[in-house]
């Protein structure tokens, strides 16, 4: 996995003691966004998201802390980033690009596009645009990114 702050990255698959961790980590980095776009915060609504493809759930690890979350929605013909987020404190330090980096070098490999969607407004857009995602359809709501192999 991607060295970005000196130490080990790596991912582990999600167990279900690790719930409570995906909800509050769900609740700082997307709230803000949720609320801006007119899309439901409730508790029940971010459990909902959480559990949405729990088997595909990989906690991003720093050493042995859990410092985010991603999941990876894969097809023979396309995978679909459903989620990847990092705590505050650790994003900008190039965690999030090398987890995408080392995703879509194993989606080269495999002969594969890469597709994710962005709320309007988040400032992750800068980095799946850095990391070669492109605009292929836009909603009121959010931005439909995709990035061939």
């Amino acid at each position: 996995m991607h060295d970005a702050v000196n130490t080990a990255i790596r991912l582990r698959a999600a167990t279900p003691d690790d719930e409570p961790f995906l909800i509050e980590l769900r609740e700082c980095t997307m709230t803000g966004h949720l609320e801006r776009m007119g899309e439901p915060t409730d508790a029940e609504s971010h459990r909902l998201r959480v559990r949405s493809n729990f088997d595909v759930a990989q906690i991003i690890c720093c050493d042995s802390r859990r410092i985010g979350l991603l999941k990876v929605v894969r097809s023979d013909s396309v995978w679909r980033i459903q989620q990847i987020q990092l705590l505050p404190a650790w994003q900008g330090r190039g965690i999030g690009a090398g987890v995408i980096r080392d995703l879509l070098a194993q989606a080269h490999r495999a002969g594969v596009a890469v597709t994710l969607s962005v709320l309007r407004g988040n400032p992750a857009l800068r980095l799946y645009e850095r990391s070669g995602f492109r605009v292929a359809a836009e909603t009121p709501i959010e931005l439909n990114m995709t990035c061939d192999p």
